[in-house]
């Protein structure tokens, strides 16, 4: 599946003089990207972002993420002033991720958020250190402290259990991917993370999880019919229980 190069489309829309760097993050820079992995892509600029900007970015990503032969883009945007130094919780200036495409259809444009879960993304994309524009991420951003890792991957869960019946591969995959980051400190891909949790869990939830697995590695179609559906449930709540009991036992 061929892969956008956003650098053409972020310079054409933002300009050199606020663009500081692009780097990758996620699947692309933890084990290579699956059948089913979003290009993610992190940008760290000197300046918030206009509304006028903000409308042409989501309508060139609109145009080009997802579309014929290309993956989708999942696009992060952080004003480097407000990451460097660290602080919790850290602000996003701009998302764009297709799960969004229906709002930006209706003419809602991304606007400065706190957004915890930047905290596994800028690890990611410090420990990937891999840029397309621009220095190295290291050179741009500031480490993320254990402790605020962990809060954050954590403070994620709910959101993702009520996501659970129309999200389901992805809710499972990334919940094994918390536990197993709590336990580990490290984190890894969701195929990765998911070999590691299943080894832990109960024989009854084990086809689940390596069903969620074979989905994301492309060996099995996105269908939870009959018996995978009945497990889901089950299944998502022995992940978040262990999660809290890692959670709460460090």
């Amino acid at each position: 599946m061929p892969e956008l190069d956003p650098v053409p489309l972020l310079r054409a829309t933002l300009g050199d003089d606020n663009i500081l760097g692009v780097h990758l993050h996620g699947s692309a820079v933890l084990a290579g990207l699956r059948p089913h992995s979003d290009i993610d892509v992190l940008v760290v600029v000197r300046r918030s972002l206009g509304g006028v900007e903000r409308r042409a970015l989501v309508g060139e990503l609109m145009r080009v993420s997802g579309g014929p032969g290309a993956r989708p883009v999942e696009l992060v945007i952080v004003v480097q002033d407000e990451v460097r130094p660290w602080r919790y919780p850290p602000v996003c200036d701009f998302l764009y991720g297709e799960w969004l495409r229906e709002e930006y259809e209706r003419g809602v444009v991304p606007a400065p958020e706190t957004a915890p879960d930047l905290a596994p993304l800028l690890t990611m994309a410090l420990a990937g250190d891999t840029s397309l524009y621009g220095p190295s991420p290291a050179q741009l951003l500031d480490p993320v402290p254990l402790v605020d890792l962990r809060r954050a991957i954590v403070a994620g869960v709910p959101q993702l259990m009520a996501d659970l019946d129309h999200d389901t591969r992805n809710v499972l995959l990334t919940l094994a991917r918390i536990w197993t980051t709590l336990a580990t400190d490290t984190i890894r891909s969701k195929d990765a993370a998911a070999d590691w949790a299943a080894e832990r869990l109960p024989p009854g939830h084990r086809a689940v999880l390596a069903h969620a697995r074979a989905i994301y590695l492309g060996d099995a179609d996105e269908r939870w019919d009959d018996g995978p559906r009945s497990g889901v449930r089950p299944c998502a709540d022995f992940l978040v229980e262990a999660i809290g009991l890692e959670y709460g036992g460090s």
